[in-house]
């Protein structure tokens, strides 16, 4: 029995959430913040891939609210990011 779009759509992003966990293992580089932002990376790039040209089935609209989480929490690690670079006294 073939899988659905869903079931597809869900065994991508586990895969690549798994890949670049190795990946950044290998390279002695894991961190948390480091495999989330890869991790959106590729989740992004996930739903970019495998979006239908005519019709958006329901479950597609409902990425859009982990797209909106994902990118606020991004924002969130770039903002740590730039705290840790300015100098005491900056802010």
């Amino acid at each position: 029995m073939p899988l659905s779009k869903r079931h597809q759509f869900v065994h991508a992003q586990v895969a690549s959430m798994l890949a670049v966990a190795l990946v950044l293992t290998l390279l002695e580089s894991l961190s948390l913040e480091l495999f989330f932002v890869v991790s959106l990376i590729a989740f992004l790039v996930n739903v970019e891939l495998t979006a239908p040209f005519r019709i958006t089935p329901r479950w597609r609209r409902r990425l859009r609210w982990i797209i909106l989480v994902g990118l606020v929490g991004f924002a969130y690690v770039v903002v740590q990011r730039i705290l840790e670079i300015l100098p005491p006294g900056v802010l």
